[in-house]
């Protein structure tokens, strides 16, 4: 018995440095907590076209023991040259910024990793809320980031 305790633990400790290989891989860079794969991004949002860099993170990028049945992703994305300007020539935008600074315990590692002095313009047009699912998106007209914010994306 005290043989399959001292194997199981092992077993155990083999595994750990794997998984945080893993968690690395998910999480970016080493130090870093967001994703910047943009390929999930563009599925979530196909109107704002191919995206040339992002920073995200999702609800479900933690170490709970419950993870919640929803999902949000929140974070930046730099749009290809020319998209913002094609979205603001086809949608109504008023100037109008994020409420919050991303209050939520998992959007924590974006706190000041936005582009600075951003001027925000939004489209209520853009934006989606019903059936379960909501995406809010604001674009700074300088850097041509977008921020967003989206409960059940793929939805």
């Amino acid at each position: 018995m005290e043989r399959r305790k001292v194997i199981g633990i092992g077993a155990a400790l083999a595994v750990l440095p794997v998984w945080w290989t893993l968690r690395q891989v998910v999480s970016g860079a080493e130090g870093e907590d967001w994703h910047t794969d943009t390929a999930p991004l563009e599925q979530a949002f196909p109107l704002l076209g191919p995206l040339t860099d992002a920073k995200w993170v999702s609800s479900r990028d933690n170490d709970r023991d419950l993870p919640s049945p929803e999902l949000v992703i929140s974070g930046f994305a730099r749009l290809a040259p020319g998209k913002l300007a094609e979205l603001t020539a086809a949608h109504a935008f008023v100037t109008e910024g994020p409420t919050d600074d991303f209050s939520s315990w998992f959007e924590k590692p974006l706190k000041g990793k936005g582009p600075k002095n951003p001027q925000w313009v939004r489209s209520h047009e853009l934006d989606r809320d019903g059936n379960g699912h909501s995406t809010n998106l604001w674009f700074d007209r300088r850097s041509d980031t977008v921020r967003f914010r989206a409960l059940n994306p793929y939805g």
